[in-house]
């Protein structure tokens, strides 16, 4: 594995890097939404993109954000060992054999292929749990064109702030074409998450408290158009 940060230098970043907020029930996706904007609103104002997609390929799951919209709203083309997604739906996709527990790693690549209508995030997430329940579980980093990163994890209906957006010399923002490519990197270690792009540190925050044993997958927000690669894991 590639690293070219150390466990003593990112242990430093931990404390700037992290903040927790309380779960936000009304969070439904990691677009940029105006003051004072709802939910319903946002949606209103900006729908699902329609796709003709048929959902995500044969030995995976997706699952939307939103109880109502349907992941065959997510067009998947695979092209080798990448799929061409366009959304559609904000949803997360992933396989039960993508699963650790302890000290691992998960890595993928994204490309923006084109600049959405407005900033929209996409990325990794680990220690998924009930991902098929209203109780289910995940921590997440996500970046967007805009040269930003999120940390964020779900915990059923609500999310919880663990590093907000914030810009960082580690995410490239998205050429004049809207085009940009992220290698994303969650690094689990006995106590500390490092979460790196281009295999640059973004952030490292505390183990404790966030879900890291548990299923591991891709998060893609909606209204996007990005090749990815399945998530794979080092353990």
């Amino acid at each position: 594995m590639r690293l070219t940060w150390t466990i003593a230098g990112a242990a430093l970043l931990a404390a700037a890097c992290s903040s927790n907020k309380q779960p936000d029930a009304s969070a439904t996706g990691d677009s940029v939404a105006t003051a004072g904007d709802t939910a319903a609103a946002t949606r209103a104002s900006d729908p699902d993109r329609t796709t003709g997609g048929s959902g995500v390929p044969a030995g995976y799951v997706g699952r939307t954000d939103r109880e109502g919209a349907e992941i065959s709203g997510a067009k998947y083309a695979v092209s080798g060992n990448r799929w061409e997604v366009t959304t559609g739906p904000a949803h997360i996709v992933y396989a039960a054999k993508d699963s650790a527990r302890g000290t691992y790693a998960v890595t993928t690549t994204i490309e923006q292929l084109e600049t959405p209508a407005h900033p929209e995030a996409y990325g990794i997430f680990i220690g998924g749990r009930n991902l098929d329940q209203p109780s289910m579980q995940y921590t997440y980093f996500v970046v967007r064109g805009t040269g930003e990163y999120l940390v964020r994890v779900r915990d059923g209906a609500g999310t919880r702030n663990i590093s907000e957006w914030k810009a960082s010399d580690a995410v490239p923002k998205a050429d004049a074409s809207g085009k940009a490519t992220y290698r994303l990197t969650a690094h689990v270690a006995p106590d500390t998450v490092h979460f790196l792009v281009n295999d640059k540190l973004a952030a490292a925050v505390p183990k404790a408290g966030i879900p890291t044993d548990g299923i591991a997958g891709l998060r893609i927000n909606h209204n996007l158009h990005v090749r990815a690669a399945p998530v794979t894991v080092t353990k």
